[in-house]
């Protein structure tokens, strides 16, 4: 079984569907990212641009704006911590990493900027690769799927392939739970994660907080779900992914590691 790496999540925006609004600036991300660093992130995902169901697009200058300045900063007080930009432009991929970053996580998979891949490759670090059907903002309107796991994974398998011809050599893959899924398909891929561990460089997985959670033990509040989350994740550890990202990394990083 092996031990996954925590991702620590940095939404600098205001309207993410969890915690939008409470580090939308730069002070407040970079003590948060921080704090989360103390606690044992070994990852932290800083992201300028919400996708939660029905979000729209944020402008480039809009995302510079947010997330450089919050990664310099980060970069400047702790030179070790691993960082990742969680961004569907090649050109704020590019700045970030430029200012610190180390990974590079898109959740459009390459698909929303033609240059993505190839910048990537350029900047020579590794890079996630999400499915999601639709966009963040139709994504939740009657997703449908003849074999979720099936449709995914070839998915996911056409997308490493296509970042590996371009020379990116660290691919993960995420299967995208809550994007473009409904409940049922969210409950089949968590059953069937090992099917995706042989695609690429590992996966990460993201389930922290998000609906499914709500909808299986009827806690509304977002936060709320953080306990769930934990227990969650270490039910999961047999699947032996590589990242997951969460919102409450002490949390999570002391229930999944209580049992080694």
């Amino acid at each position: 079984m092996t031990m996954p790496r925590i991702m620590g999540i940095v939404n600098v925006t205001p309207d993410s569907f969890s915690d939008g609004g409470m580090f939308d600036g730069t002070a407040a991300a970079v003590e948060h990212a921080l704090m989360l660093a103390r606690q044992g992130a070994d990852i932290l995902d800083i992201g300028g641009e919400s996708t939660r169901p029905g979000a729209e697009p944020v402008s480039l200058a809009a995302e510079r704006e947010r997330v450089i300045p919050v990664i310099e900063t980060i970069r400047s007080a702790n030179p070790e911590i691993q960082i990742s930009i969680d961004t569907t432009k090649s050109t704020i991929a590019r700045l970030a990493v430029a200012a610190g970053a180390t990974m590079v996580n898109d959740v459009s998979a390459g698909r929303t900027d033609p240059d993505m891949l190839g910048t990537v490759s350029e900047l020579g670090v590794p890079y996630v690769v999400m499915h999601m059907q639709g966009t963040p903002g139709t994504m939740q309107s009657d997703p449908r799927y003849i074999d979720v796991v099936a449709e995914v994974r070839n998915f996911l398998l056409e997308r490493v392939d296509a970042a590996h011809s371009l020379g990116i050599g660290q691919v993960y893959v995420d299967v995208g739970i809550g994007f473009g899924k409904t409940y049922e398909h969210n409950l089949t891929l968590l059953d069937n994660l090992a099917s995706f561990n042989n695609i690429g460089a590992g996966q990460l997985l993201g389930i922290s907080r998000k609906r499914f959670i709500g909808t299986m033990l009827g806690i509304n509040t977002p936060a709320d779900r953080d306990p769930a989350t934990a227990e969650l994740h270490a039910k999961l550890l047999p699947a032996s992914v590589s990242i997951i990202r969460v919102h409450n990394v002490e949390l999570v990083r002391k229930r999944v590691t209580s049992d080694k």
